[in-house]
């Protein structure tokens, strides 16, 4: 079976996330992307501490597609360092994983 991973990302507004998505579903680097938001996120950058509403962006790919989806991520993305982490899948509906795999083929 090919591995999955979900890839977790946000951006600055929800038309940034759609736009993301649609790009990476075209591209079929990703079989589906929810999108969740309004967040909130607090993180350190260049020594200050930052609070700014992003929306994460739940990508669902293979391993086989990850080194290609988290360059296309930040090539399109609005941020200088975008978030791109990757979570392996453990397990899950098999018709599911497949119809992944078949998505990002």
């Amino acid at each position: 079976m090919t591995e999955h991973r979900v890839v977790i990302t946000t951006t600055g507004s929800a038309e940034a996330a759609e736009a993301l998505a649609r790009g990476v579903v075209e591209a079929r680097l990703a079989a589906c992307v929810q999108i969740v938001g309004p967040v909130t996120s607090v993180y350190r950058w260049e020594g200050a501490v930052q609070t700014d509403q992003e929306w994460q962006c739940v990508v669902k790919t293979t391993a086989e597609r990850l080194d290609e989806l988290a360059a296309h991520i930040r090539g399109h993305h609005e941020y200088e360092l975008p978030e791109v982490v990757a979570i392996p899948v453990v397990g899950g509906l098999p018709e599911y994983l497949a119809w992944v795999t078949e998505e990002t083929s």
